[in-house]
């Protein structure tokens, strides 16, 4: 019999399912969580993290949302990682929120062996460092787009939500 052992592949979802029970029991201190994003997604797909920004940093304290899509590849891919909250970091596209694998090196050296939780942690450590810890960072809070629409009774007020600051004018 052959000495050496080939190492155990666990299978997509049951290795989701190992990262979903232990985002429910709560991460460290508290300040990285994830979950499924939508219970009825039965290939868990859609995920949410969320990073509580590091100490002395200009994150500090800060809530940062962020979605996480596994595709069908995962785990031998990286999930695609996108800020929600609107993040000023080396790595993250400043128009989409995306994490850029190319500018973050947990995704673009990716290993099976990685995580969700390895990847909202490696960000978290990623907002202390020196190039990221003193940066400029945009507005708090949520943006909100006003539409006006014409009904018979008059002009009718609607607010929309909007991820980003939408730069319009009004004709």
């Amino acid at each position: 019999m052959d000495s050496e052992t080939s190492p155990v592949v666990v299978p997509r979802n049951f290795r989701l399912l190992e990262e979903l029970e232990r985002g429910e029991k709560g991460i460290g201190d508290g300040t990285v969580s994830y979950g499924m994003d939508d219970a009825d997604d039965v290939y868990m797909r859609s995920w949410t993290g969320t990073i509580i920004g590091p100490p002395n940093t200009v994150h500090e304290g800060k809530i940062h949302q962020l979605k996480l899509f596994c595709d069908m590849d995962y785990p031998e891919k990286p999930p695609t990682v996108r800020f929600q909250t609107r993040i000023n970091m080396t790595c993250v596209n400043q128009e989409t929120g995306l994490v850029e694998p190319s500018l973050f090196s947990m995704l673009s050296s990716w290993q099976r062996e990685y995580t969700m939780e390895d990847i909202l942690t490696s960000l978290k450590k990623e907002m202390s460092s020196p190039q990221n810890r003193k940066l400029y960072q945009p507005r708090d809070g949520i943006f909100l787009l006003i539409i006006l629409l014409s009904c018979k009774r008059g002009p009718l007020i609607q607010l929309l939500p909007c991820q980003y600051l939408i730069h319009s004018a009004l004709v």
